[in-house]
């Protein structure tokens, strides 16, 4: 979905959320611009956004996208650094994460490459230096990385849930399998999981995900173009680690409380 400008919640405990509009101020050209799934990292008394962008609200997917880098010290007031130059003029879904030498690594979809995963290596956050390919084994999008258990963990959306690959170093990745491709009995749940990020307090992590409630049975024009579609459902589960395997049961209670984050 095009023209879409990315959307602000805040919340003192992670269970009630209040919608605070949309985010002013990311337009750094003239028109109505496209703007998604934003990455935001905080380092060094700055926030860092990497955001997908698109020029316009394009009525296909052919047109050219990228991945911009702005910069705020408050979430609210953001300033254009530059449109990063990666692997094609096609990229989306930025992954940032500080490697264990105390860099910066990269993981983005990129779609004039298969859509696999690429990454791009960074000293500070503002000078990036391509990769190569990483996650290959199928199409998909959305990667995201997070160190859990003793272990580096990649999530990515394969289309029919997420799979999971887990890494001793985030340089080598296995694929382990499969989740959020049962639907559940939750309100706007009974759908595949899309998209998703994970956010690790001590020994719980929680995953954050969108569905897609009313796609069941559509297909052709209108799977693409009508509101039900494209309506989406924000949603959270738990995830646990079952002999070395990442699971995630829809369906099983939990007590999502987030800790306050400190800077």
């Amino acid at each position: 979905m095009h023209g879409t400008a990315i959307g602000v919640a805040s919340s003192v405990d992670g269970r009630d959320w209040l919608y605070r509009g949309t985010l002013p101020g990311l337009e750094f050209e003239r028109g109505h611009n496209t703007f998604w799934a934003p990455e935001v990292v905080w380092h060094a008394g700055r926030y860092h956004m990497y955001i997908s962008y698109v020029r316009g609200v394009p009525t296909n997917w052919q047109y050219g996208r990228s991945i911009v880098h702005m910069t705020s010290t408050n979430l609210w007031d953001w300033q254009f650094q530059c449109i990063l130059p990666l692997s094609s003029e096609r990229v989306i879904d930025a992954c940032v994460f500080q490697l264990p030498d105390h860099g910066w690594r990269m993981w983005y979809k990129d779609e004039d490459h298969n859509s696999f995963t690429y990454s791009a290596d960074s000293p500070d956050l503002y000078h990036w230096q391509t990769g190569g390919a990483v996650i290959t084994d199928c199409a998909h999008e959305g990667p995201n990385v997070f160190e859990w258990h003793g272990r580096y963990w990649m999530i990515t959306d394969v289309w029919h849930g997420l799979g999971v690959y887990t890494s001793p170093d985030c340089e080598s990745w296995a694929r382990q399998g499969t989740i959020l491709k049962t639907p559940s009995n939750r309100p706007d749940d009974g759908a595949i999981g899309h998209h998703a990020d994970v956010l690790v307090q001590g020994e719980k992590a929680y995953i954050f995900y969108f569905t897609h409630p009313e796609i069941l049975g559509m297909a052709g024009s209108d799977f693409q173009w009508t509101y039900a579609a494209r309506r989406t459902s924000l949603q959270a589960a738990q995830l646990v680690v079952v002999n070395g395997q990442l699971t995630c049961d829809r369906d099983q209670p939990f007590d999502l409380h987030l800790l306050p984050v400190e800077v």
